[in-house]
Parts: C-alpha cells; structure tokens; sequence
C-alpha cells in the first residue's frame, strides 16, 4: 500500500521578531486562519503533530482530540540559542550563524545540527509501516524542510534554499523505502 503523507508547516505566531522557538502558544486570530484551510486539505486516516505548543494547537484546531504527538516531529534543538532572535544571534555570534547555515554538520549553539535533524527525519520517514495509508502531520518548517530532502535526495546544503511558509502543506507518496514528491494541481488537496 502506498503512503500519502502530508506534512503541514504549523501556524505561525503573530510576534512579531521571529525567534528560535517553536512553543509558542497561537492567538484566536490565527486559529481562526487555521479553521480556514481544513477544507483544502486532503482526506486523512491519522493526524500527528510535533510536540510544540503551535503545532499541536494547529493540529487539534482541525481534528480535535484524535491527534497523536510523535516526538521524532520536534523542531531542530537549537541549544543556546533558543528563544533568541536572528538578528540577536547575528549579533553575538555572527560567525557561528554563518557557519551554521554553511555547513549541515555544524552546531555552534551547541543543540542540534541540520544534519542530525535530518537523519532524525529520515529514520521516521523510513519507519513508517507500508500500511500507513493517509497521514498529516503538522511539523515545524525545518522538519518539512528536512523531509523534502529525504523524499527527493537532494543535498543537505539544499536545507536553506527550500521556503516552506506557515500552513503550507507539503505532500510526500511512500512505498518500500521510496519516497516521492507530490506536488497538487491548484485548487486540490487530493
């Protein structure tokens, strides 16, 4: 049987400076937001979520209580920077960020690296039972980011150059160890 994943970027916070963190609780505004896609997305048998306050809230705005937490979903561990902003990170430690975002296995704030995240991602996708059928999963934009590059091969350097936005619905097809990227035509989920 094939897998039909869909992997959806969580709401995103109405702060406004973005920070290194991804527990951060949604205002109604942007729930409302949430409550506006559900019908766009594709027909699912299991919903999962990332164990951030925003993903799950994402997650349960569209499907209630039958939600499962999957902690191999959780955002890259971004050790001393956490809660921190880019532009305070440029600022004390301009070239640990360079180096970060250049190299896949750097880890300058001590948590976890692009690299590790995406073997982490990579080893649930591959766990994944060939029964799986139809699941969504609400993440963090790094763990579609990383998900992408598994399902198409790419490079890990290709981490910075993939934009996935708040709600954006990534859809990946499983069989065997094989993933695909599925891109929907315009005005479909399915």
């Amino acid at each position: 049987m094939t897998i039909r994943l869909t992997l959806l970027c969580a709401a995103a916070p109405t702060e406004r400076d973005a920070r290194f963190s991804g527990d951060t609780p949604l205002a109604e505004r942007t729930l409302e937001q949430v409550r506006g896609i559900a019908a766009s997305l594709p027909s699912t048998a299991a919903w999962l979520a990332a164990p951030s306050q925003r993903c799950r809230q994402t997650a349960q705005t569209l499907a209630g209580d039958a939600v499962t937490v999957e902690p191999a979903l959780r955002d890259m561990d971004m050790g001393s920077w956490q809660g921190r902003t880019l532009d305070e990170v440029a600022a004390d430690d301009g070239t640990g960020l360079a180096r970060w975002m250049s190299d896949p296995e750097a880890a300058p704030h001590g948590g976890e690296s692009v690299a590790q995240l995406c073997r982490r991602v990579s080893v649930w996708l591959e766990g994944l039972s060939d029964d799986t059928g139809r699941a969504l999963a609400v993440v963090e934009q790094a763990v579609a980011r990383a998900a992408l590059l598994h399902a198409t091969g790419a490079p890990q350097l290709s981490f910075w150059r993939i934009d996935v936005p708040p709600l954006a619905a990534v859809q990946l097809t499983g069989r065997s160890g094989r993933w695909n990227l599925r891109i929907p035509t315009i005005g479909s989920s399915r």
